[in-house]
């Protein structure tokens, strides 16, 4: 009782000293919603960037572009404001967003360079497999705190007044809050050119660097127009049938991709249509290439073998330490990232009920495409998208009968004995993506009893430890490998495996496994060179079959182009976008946004411009089938294109 009469008290002296009259009550909300503003981008800074110290020097270095800052947060405020009532409430809600974007932003930057997209929000689950890095003491507590700050602010409306205006004001101020918001987000003439005035400088490659200059919600709020896909200029029926003239040449073609280091052996040993066999490896990577560590013997000796005799060479991921979907996306679709928003999900945003790809190419060819991935079928909406990309089949985690598990998922000698199997039992040629699930960070100590690859250098005991749980999960994926060439060497059946790396891992906060190993000078992606950025987006790649094929070497090669590569392997006509990527990939090997490279090797933070019509080209054919009319198929490969998902997909 004595608790309720002090509450009840102290309530009746805020409403006095708060709304004592109309004029004080009107000054009192006008107070709080100037001020609560800036308390809340202050916070938000320093969570985002770690300290408080950072927040204070981009407000001290960017204080125009601080003030858009701060009009975002006011407009953000005035709306919510305008639609709950409470001012209370209003601030609680406001708190809770843009706190945990901040939180989450500081978390996705510290361990995979890239801050908080829009399009993250449409991630869903997804958004769960970072919680495994962010399980530390000092996260969990920094996360905890801000959540029991948010949880004081509601609580607040115990004993503050409402202090809420009336519905035709709060209507007035939404609408206006609203309408400014749209406004940036979608960049209209007039936000732009306020943006500008106030010194946003957008550098869509550099999102870290973005979001660094120009504030948190600012660079949040006008990346909501990357989520836009405009129409590019030129696009129409008349320049599609001009593009389709281009691949219908390449598709005519004798030539190849002029590889370096090609031999000179041509033609299959067998007339039979070869299964065709894809191993995207989770976070496969050869870390013997770092110049500061020593190991005491090779983690991936078959990788290293069949690098001598069979085609290989290196892939430019599109992606670093997570973002599979999206290597796995340009591999088999043979679109690039690079011509989409930095931080799209194409698996997620864009595609539709259908989409020509690698699976649907060899469906046509009368083989059984099959998708297999021991792990969640609905993570990256895979359940959903094989169907769309034209696999027949897709065996999820639910799909292995008591597994064998290797750490903390299924283990990769797992998958290559369901692959064997299915190839066995197979009375088609078979065509199958696998997506390998073990390798998956996070590296902790207690992953595996023990280590059979030691590793020496200046290195810190965690960094050690980290490398160490990472290198044996690559030589179990090395031992897998040869296990699955171990049983084809003794069939009759011919086969191409093609096994490669989706990207990096995330070996530290902050790079630091890289750092200490010597592969990069710098903890900040935004100081690398452009030799630095391709050491961390490449990842190796090799094939092996019992076919008579030229080797081929290819030092730098986007994902989007390794289709064309084995389909030119195969000797099989190449379809429309692995056509054109082929030929453009003879000029432009490497595309992944942040960096380029020619067919010297020689490395671009643009496209270089003896290649920018072969890009423009592959832009238009692109948006055509991704989301335009289609065009190219009026003249060229319709029912490939056209082909829709396969009725008697099953999902396992």
């Amino acid at each position: 009782m004595m608790i309720k009469r002090r509450m009840s008290e102290g309530r009746a002296v805020l409403h006095r000293l708060l709304e004592g009259s109309p004029l004080r009550r009107r000054g009192t909300i006008a107070a709080l919603l100037l001020l609560l503003p800036l308390c809340l981008m202050i916070v938000t800074e320093t969570l985002h960037r770690g300290s408080l110290t950072g927040a204070f020097e981009w407000l001290t270095d960017h204080s125009q572009v601080a003030l858009f800052n701060y009009v975002l947060y006011f407009s953000l405020l005035a709306l919510l404001y305008a639609i709950v009532g409470p001012i209370v409430w209003a601030a609680g809600l406001m708190s809770l967003l843009v706190t945990l974007m901040a939180l989450i932003s500081y978390f996705k930057l510290k361990f995979i360079g890239e801050p908080f997209f829009p399009w993250d929000l449409r991630q869903n689950k997804e958004g769960l497999n970072i919680f495994p890095y962010i399980s530390s003491f000092s996260s969990a507590a920094k996360l905890s705190i801000v959540l029991l700050c948010i949880v004081g602010v509601f609580l607040l409306r115990l004993i503050v007044p409402k202090l809420s205006m009336s519905w035709p004001t709060r209507l007035v101020l939404g609408v206006l809050a609203a309408c400014l918001v749209y406004g940036v987000g979608v960049q209209a003439g007039w936000a732009g050119s306020l943006s500008r005035q106030l010194g946003y400088k957008e550098i869509v490659w550099n999102q870290e660097k973005t979001y660094a200059d120009n504030g948190l919600m600012v660079a949040f709020i006008m990346n909501v127009k990357h989520s836009i896909i405009e129409r590019p200029d030129g696009y129409s029926d008349k320049e599609m049938s001009r593009i389709a003239q281009v691949i219908a040449q390449e598709q005519a073609s004798p030539h190849g991709m002029e590889p370096d280091g090609a031999d000179m052996d041509n033609g299959l040993a067998s007339p039979s249509r070869p299964h065709v066999i894809f191993i995207m490896n989770e976070a496969f990577w050869d870390p013997t290439v770092m110049p500061d560590v020593t190991f005491s013997e090779d983690p991936i000796p078959t990788v290293r073998k069949l690098q001598q005799s069979f085609t290989s060479g290196n892939l430019l991921s599109p992606q670093f330490g997570g973002g599979t979907s999206n290597a796995e996306f340009e591999v088999l679709s043979g679109l690039s990232m690079s011509l989409l928003p930095q931080g799209a999900v194409p698996y997620q945003q864009y595609i539709g009920d259908s989409l020509p790809s690698l699976a649907s190419y060899f469906a046509s060819q009368g083989y059984y495409s099959m998708g297999i991935h021991p792990y969640d079928g609905w993570f990256w909406s895979r359940n959903r998208v094989y169907r769309s990309l034209g696999f027949e089949r897709f065996r999820s985690k639910t799909g292995f009968e008591n597994p064998q598990t290797r750490g903390f998922y299924i283990s990769d000698k797992e998958v290559t004995e369901h692959i064997i199997d299915e190839v066995r039992t197979s009375e088609r040629p078979m065509f199958i993506y696998a997506v390998t699930m073990q390798n998956h960070g996070p590296y902790t100590k207690q992953r595996y009893k023990e280590h059979e690859v030691q590793v020496e250098g200046q290195l810190t005991e965690e960094a050690r430890q980290i490398l160490e749980t990472y290198t044996q999960g690559v030589r179990d994926a090395d031992n897998a490998l040869a296990q699955l060439i171990a049983y084809f060497e003794q069939s009759n059946e011919p086969v191409i495996i093609v096994f490669y790396g989706d990207h990096l891992p995330m070996l530290g906060a902050e790079y630091s496994v890289y750092v200490q190993g010597g592969l990069i000078s710098s903890p900040q992606a935004a100081d690398w060179s452009l030799e630095e950025r391709k050491r961390m987006r490449s990842v190796p790649f090799v094939t092996w079959s019992n076919l008579a094929m030229e080797r081929q070497v290819y030092p730098v090669l986007s994902n989007t182009f390794l289709g064309s590569v084995i389909l030119d392997s195969l000797q099989m006509k190449k379809p429309a976008q692995f056509a054109l990527g082929a030929r453009l990939a003879r000029e432009l090997p490497g595309m992944t946004g942040p960096l380029y490279a020619d067919s010297q090797e020689k490395l671009y933070s643009k496209i270089p411009d003896q290649a920018a019509s072969l890009v423009n080209d592959f832009r238009l054919l692109q948006y055509d089938l991704l989301f335009g009319k289609r065009y190219v198929a009026n003249a060229i490969d319709s029912e490939y294109i056209y082909n829709p998902p396969q009725e008697n997909y099953k999902m396992e």
